[in-house]
C-alpha cells in the first residue's frame, strides 16, 4: 500500500488558507492536521517548503483531438500538458473523427483513455439533430454531460432544428454543456466581409463575425430554453458582458439550474491582442473588447460564472498561419491555464481561494464529479504544488503540446507548479515526468 506525507504546505482549500500536512493511503487523503508524524518507515515524504498546496484542477472542457486529428494532439500528450499545469482530471469534448455521437463511439475513446491518459478522465457525448435515441441511453454516472454546438461546427454536430432541440433539452438524462453563437448571424457577418476582403479578412474583425450579438441570441436562447423545459443547463466559455445578465448569483452552485464558465484566454487577451498575436488568437467565441475581458472578471468574482476552463484546442503553427478564412480556431492552454490564473492573482487581480474554488471545487460540484475536487479526508489524492515565486518563462522547448507553440510565449510566469498527484502517484515533478501510471476514468454521483 502506496503512502505519501506531504509536509509544511500552505493549504488553499474551501475559502481558507491553513499551513498543514496531508497523509495518503493508497490514493486516498487519510488525514489532514496541523502537523503529522511519519507513520512507517515505508513512506515517501514530500516537503513542501511553504509551498501552496491545492486540488487538482478539473477542466471541463479541453478537445485532445484523438482519435482521428492525432497530428494536432493525442489523449497521452494532452494529459501530460495538463498534469505539468496542475490539471489532474479532464473532461473532453464529442467533436473527433469519428464524432463521439454513439455510445459505443463513446467507450471505444475511454479505452484509449485507460491506456494512455496520465489524468483522470471523462467524455462528453455529442448531440446532434438525429441522435435523440443514442442521447438517451446516456448513463448518468458515467457520462458527464451532453454536448450541443449552437453555432457553427465541424460535420454534423450543429443542431439547428428548433423541434429537435427542444426534445433534447426535454429528454437528455444529463446535464446540457452548449457552445452558443448564432449561426445565421455569423454567415451574414462573415459573407459581408469576404465581399470586402476575400480569404484574406484582417484578423482584427474576427470578434465583429463572430459577434457580440452572435453570442447573445444563441446564448439567450438556450437559457430560455432551458427554463421552459426545466433542463439542466451548462453554457460554455462566455465571452460578452452582455451574457452576463443571463445568469445570477443569488443560489449556491449546487442549486443552480442554470450555469456558466468563462474560458483563461478570454479573461487573458482582448481584442488590442489581435495586432500582436494574430490568429494564434483566433478562438470560437471569439476574443472581444477590454470591457468585455473586465466584466467577464467581475462576473467570475461575483459568482454569475461559476467555472474557469481552456477549451483546450490545439491546431499545427502551420495550420494557424492561413489566411483567416483558412486558419482553424483554437488553441493549447491546459499546461498554462493555472500559472496564467495565479499570475492575474499577483497582479491583484483575483484570491487563490476564489482560483481554487472556480477551478477545482465547482467544476466536481456542477459535474457531481465523486471524491474529487476538494482536500478532504476519504477524497482521491489529486493535489497540486505550486511555488509562487519561481518565475519561469513561456518558450517552445518547454512546451508540452503535440503541436509544440504556445499563445503565452514570451509572457514569463511568476508562479509554477512543481508537483502533480494524481490519485496519490507523484506523476510531475519540476518538468519532469515520473513513469507512467495508470489514471481512472472519473465517476458521477447522482
Amino acid at each position: 500500500m502506496k503512502k505519501v506525507l506531504i509536509k509544511n504546505a500552505k493549504i488553499v482549500n474551501e475559502g481558507a488558507i491553513v499551513e498543514g500536512d496531508v497523509f495518503i493511503e493508497d490514493g486516498i487523503i487519510k488525514e489532514i492536521a496541523s502537523s503529522i508524524s511519519a507513520k512507517s518507515p515505508n513512506l515517501t515524504i514530500v516537503d513542501a517548503e511553504g509551498n501552496y498546496l491545492i486540488p487538482g484542477v478539473i477542466d471541463d472542457q479541453v478537445h485532445f483531438r484523438e482519435p482521428g486529428l492525432t497530428h494536432k494532439e493525442t489523449i497521452e500528450t494532452g494529459s501530460k500538458a495538463a498534469v505539468a499545469g496542475g490539471i489532474t482530471s479532464f473532461i473532453e469534448m464529442p467533436n473527433t473523427q469519428p464524432q463521439t455521437t454513439t455510445i459505443e463511439l463513446l467507450e471505444e475513446k475511454y479505452k484509449l483513455a485507460e491506456a494512455t491518459s496520465y489524468a483522470n478522465y471523462a467524455f462528453m457525448f455529442g448531440g446532434t439533430n438525429d441522435n435523440l435515441e443514442e442521447i438517451k441511453k446516456i448513463d448518468p454516472k458515467t457520462v458527464p454531460a451532453l454536448k450541443l454546438f449552437l453555432g457553427s461546427s465541424t460535420g454534423n454536430m450543429l443542431v439547428d432544428d428548433e423541434k429537435v432541440l427542444e426534445k433534447i433539452f426535454k429528454e437528455s438524462p444529463v446535464l446540457i454543456a452548449a457552445h452558443c453563437e448564432d449561426e445565421k448571424t455569423i454567415q451574414e457577418n462573415l459573407q459581408k466581409y469576404t465581399a470586402e476582403y476575400g480569404d484574406d479578412i484582417p484578423v482584427e474583425l474576427h470578434p465583429k463575425i463572430r459577434s457580440e450579438e452572435a453570442c447573445y441570441i444563441s446564448s439567450s436562447k438556450a437559457v430560455a430554453l432551458a427554463k421552459k423545459t426545466g433542463a439542466r443547463l451548462h453554457v460554455f466559455h462566455l465571452s460578452t458582458a452582455k451574457e452576463l445578465k443571463l445568469f445570477d448569483s443569488k443560489k449556491p452552485l449546487k442549486d443552480k439550474m442554470i450555469t456558466a464558465e468563462v474560458c483563461v484566454h478570454h479573461l487573458w487577451f482582448n481584442d488590442e491582442d489581435y495586432g500582436k498575436k494574430g490568429t494564434f488568437i483566433k478562438w470560437n467565441p471569439a476574443v472581444k473588447t477590454q470591457k468585455d475581458q473586465e466584466a467577464l472578471l467581475k462576473g467570475l468574482i461575483e459568482d454569475k460564472i461559476d467555472v474557469i476552463a481552456t477549451d483546450h484546442a490545439p491546431h499545427t503553427r502551420e495550420e494557424k498561419k492561413n489566411v483567416y478564412t483558412k486558419a482553424p480556431s483554437g488553441g493549447p492552454l491546459v499546461q498554462h491555464a493555472l500559472p496564467a490564473m495565479l499570475q492575474m492573482y499577483h497582479q491583484g487581480k483575483i484570491s487563490l481561494e476564489k482560483i481554487v474554488e472556480k477551478m477545482c471545487h465547482n467544476p466536481a460540484i456542477l459535474f457531481d464529479i465523486e471524491k474529487r475536487g476538494f482536500i478532504r479526508e476519504g477524497y482521491k489524492a489529486d493535489l497540486v504544488l505550486v511555488d509562487l515565486n519561481a518565475p519561469w518563462a513561456v518558450q517552445p522547448g518547454n512546451t508540452l503540446y503535440k503541436c509544440g507553440w504556445s499563445p503565452f510565449e514570451g509572457t514569463t510566469f511568476k508562479s509554477r507548479v512543481t508537483h502533480t498527484f494524481v490519485n496519490g502517484n507523484l506523476v510531475y515533478k519540476n518538468f519532469n515526468f515520473t513513469p507512467f501510471v495508470q489514471a481512472e476514468r472519473l465517476k458521477f454521483d447522482r
